[in-house]
């Protein structure tokens, strides 16, 4: 992916300003700049956004902590609700009872493009209709927030899957600290930059990880990690056209559109329209 660096520095303040940055700060910042432009020029960034000459440089677990204080926004944010370069753009409305081709186009900006590319690897891998479905949902709850997206996500679209979806998008994220190469799957290199080279999973995740390897339904979460991992192919631009028969078949689409049918969830769908209202 081109990368204007004038226009990248002048979002983060200036030139002096980023090399007052660290490496980490430096990196991540880099990462929402790619996501950002990822669908505006239909790429697709590598899957390692580091700065130049820094691929294997991974900081400690305690030198990703003593970043916090260093940035204007926490780490667990959601997508619509902050911007590293500019300010934030209006967003367009929603129809009066939107869908969910509707969020996907108009609210799932930063994440749209990576899980459509994911539904596609799992499509082109021979993956069932369910792991084609929440590997294109997988991420899209990391536009409302990013801390625990697995459970986050899961929850949002739990009234509206299968009870193996929900379970397969729950789970993928205590996952994706695991290798699996039997499966297909090995740790990558860019959770050791954004979470520490030493970077050990809370118990919580560890104790989920051990109850999922042992479910019947394992495989489920496993394939969205697969197909999650690898979905970074810059020649590859699927559309979601592509997936509406699927959605047609395994998404229960409230009649009164999401975020006014009364559900559990439907506060959430009403945040994800409405990010800009101030309480």
């Amino acid at each position: 992916m081109e990368i204007d660096r004038r226009t990248f520095f002048a979002g983060l303040g200036g030139v002096a300003a980023v090399a007052a940055m660290a490496d980490e700060a430096k990196a991540e910042a880099l990462e929402h700049h790619m996501m950002l432009q990822l669908n505006v020029a239909n790429q697709t960034a590598a899957n390692q956004p580091a700065m130049p000459g820094t691929d294997k440089k991974f900081p400690t677990a305690a030198e990703v902590e003593a970043q916090i204080e260093t940035q204007p926004s926490r780490r667990g944010t959601g997508n619509l609700f902050v911007s590293h370069v500019g300010n934030v753009k209006k967003l367009s409305p929603l129809p009066e009872r939107p869908t969910l081709v509707d969020f996907y186009k108009l609210r799932f900006m930063a994440t749209s493009n990576h899980c459509l590319q994911s539904a596609y690897r799992a499509m082109q891998n021979g993956m069932s209709e369910e792991i084609v479905l929440a590997c294109l949902i997988h991420d899209t709850v990391q536009d409302l927030i990013k801390v625990d997206h697995g459970w986050w996500g899961a929850q949002m679209y739990e009234p509206y899957v299968s009870e193996k979806v929900t379970f397969a998008v729950r789970y993928h994220q205590a996952l994706r600290f695991y290798e699996d190469k039997e499966h297909g799957y090995e740790y990558p290199d860019l959770y050791r930059r954004i979470f520490g080279s030493d970077y050990k999973p809370e118990p919580y995740i560890e104790a989920t990880y051990k109850m999922v390897r042992n479910h019947k339904w394992y495989l489920e979460p496993r394939m969205v990690t697969v197909n999650d991992l690898y979905a970074f192919d810059p020649n590859v631009n699927p559309k979601l056209d592509q997936f509406l028969d699927i959605i047609g078949r395994n998404f229960k689409q409230p009649k009164e559109g999401l975020g006014f049918d009364n559900s559990p969830v439907a506060h959430m769908w009403r945040t994800i329209a409405r990010p800009d209202s101030p309480l």
